[in-house]
């Protein structure tokens, strides 16, 4: 049996990469014992969508041996078209009301056929039998979609004992990690992945507003590869600013503000939508994770654009790490895309 206090391992499997992280308990907070990442193939995830289970799960294994994670207990998450995020807000009901109602009629709040998917949701703290009001989080992923990533794991003789939502691992590593009183701010938490980004308003520690949005980093590196007629290797190192691109500085300037004004304009929108229905409750900052956060000049662009102070992401930042084990500059460098991993590596094996 699992001691009721254990943590499970988070493996976030992206289009680029899968990302692996283990976590201990530490006093009140926690300490980081493996961390790890491994590149995939152009292809073998899309849109979410697991299209080489072999070649993924050949990932995920060799990097369990190589950061020797005993634990089976493992958490996922999922994001793309595949899953739907909707807030609803129903006439107050119990929780068994609740559970009937939401079977019976969730239809109407999703595009998909409701025996193909697996639906969950959670109760927000706004709601309240003296508001009359239930505000719920409801959530709706592909049958399909899921039951792939499962088989695979499962193959692995990984125990999957939890299916999450980037948004909301997003969300828990952030309060977990924040020292600021996460539950009095009102922020955007911004994960831009190779091909996704995902957009998480919080008020007063309650997500508002969830999306995914189709853009993502990926954009960039084969714009200048294509464009500067380099490989992709040399184009991800200029999108990083780790190497000059010399001559074709006015050409890369270009093609860097039309991809991020395309992801600014996404994040706007968001923005905009949450300050027209909130106008009490301004934004305090824009939390930004995930690889893309790292291309030069991002965080100061975004910056401008939005008026918001815009914080880069470390979920480390507060935890202990054996430094026998993991080197600091090498944490530093890989934090920002390793949130969504943190985020599932937080939780407790249920069983």
């Amino acid at each position: 049996m699992a001691k009721k206090d254990q943590l499970i391992t988070g493996v976030d499997i992206g289009s680029h990469a899968v990302k692996v992280c283990q976590l201990q308990r530490s006093g009140k907070g926690y300490k980081l014992s493996a961390i790890g990442s491994a590149l995939l193939p152009e292809g073998a995830v899309e849109d979410g969508i697991l299209q080489e289970p072999e070649i993924v799960g050949k990932a995920i294994a060799a990097l369990f041996k190589n950061l020797k994670i005993k634990s089976k207990r493992i958490g996922i998450s999922i994001s793309g078209y595949s899953v739907i995020v909707k807030k609803i807000n129903l006439e107050y009901m119990t929780d068994d009301e609740l559970d009937k109602y939401i079977l019976a009629e969730a239809e109407q709040y999703i595009p998909f056929d409701i025996e193909d998917v697996y639906l969950d949701y959670r109760k927000l703290p706004t709601s309240s039998k003296e508001r009359d009001r239930s505000d719920l989080m409801l959530v709706a992923a592909k049958k399909e979609v899921v039951d792939d990533y499962l088989m695979m794991l499962d193959e692995l003789k990984l125990k999957t004992v939890l299916v999450d939502v980037d948004g909301f691992a997003l969300e828990n590593i952030w309060e977990t990690s924040s020292k600021t009183g996460a539950e009095q701010q009102n922020i955007v938490l911004v994960d831009i992945g190779a091909s996704k980004m995902n957009i998480n308003i919080i008020k007063e520690g309650i997500s508002v507003l969830a999306r995914d949005v189709v853009v993502g980093s990926n954009q960039l590196t084969m714009q200048l590869a294509n464009t500067l007629d380099i490989d992709e290797e040399q184009a991800e190192q200029i999108k990083l600013g780790a190497i000059s691109p010399g001559e074709h500085q006015d050409l890369v300037e270009d093609i860097f503000n039309q991809t991020c004004t395309q992801w600014i304009l996404e994040i706007k929108k968001a923005v905009d939508l949450y300050q027209a229905n909130n106008p009490n409750h301004p934004l305090s900052a824009l939390v930004l994770s995930g690889g893309g956060s790292k291309v030069a000049g991002l965080v100061d662009y975004i910056g401008q654009e939005t008026g918001l102070n815009v914080i880069s992401f470390n979920p480390f930042e507060t935890m202990k790490v054996d430094e026998k084990k993991i080197d600091r500059h090498y944490l530093d460098s890989i934090a920002p895309e390793m949130a969504i991993a943190t985020g599932l590596a937080i939780r407790q094996a249920p069983f």
